[in-house]
Order: C-alpha cells, then structure tokens, then sequence
C-alpha cells in the first residue's frame, strides 16, 4: 500500500491507496491535483532524510507528504 500524508493546520492526515487498483489509484492522483491546486508542495521519501519535491503524481511513490506553503511575516 502506498500513502499520501497530508500536513496542515489540525496536523496530519493519512490517505492509504493499492496502486494496483485504477480505482484507488484515480483517487489518488485526484486528490494529488486537488492539494496541488490549492497551493500544497508535494515531496516523496526517497530514503531516510531525503525527500523529493514533486510536480507531477506518481502512482509507484511509497510515500507523498503533502505541507502548505509558508507564509513569512
């Protein structure tokens, strides 16, 4: 099972999803599209302490973290 976390103001939630199943895989990437709209940076792990900033939704991606841009003041 591969999962998207998505990070925000309440903390994190968990979005698990069978990327061999197009049902659960067009999920996904819907809500892939939908965060990235909004604003969302998308990373994937790519081992321990490295992560990838990603543009485009990959269904083979173990993990996808999901934070909200900063805003500085």
């Amino acid at each position: 099972m591969a999962i998207q976390i998505i990070m925000d103001a309440n903390g994190d939630s968990r979005h698990e999803f069978d990327r061999f199943d197009l049902e659960s895989v067009a999920q996904a990437e819907q809500r892939f599209q939908e965060l990235t709209g909004k604003g969302f940076t998308a990373a994937t792990r790519k081992g321990p302490g490295e992560i990838d900033l990603v543009r485009a939704f990959d269904p083979t991606a173990e993990e996808t973290l999901f934070f909200p841009r900063l805003v500085g003041g």
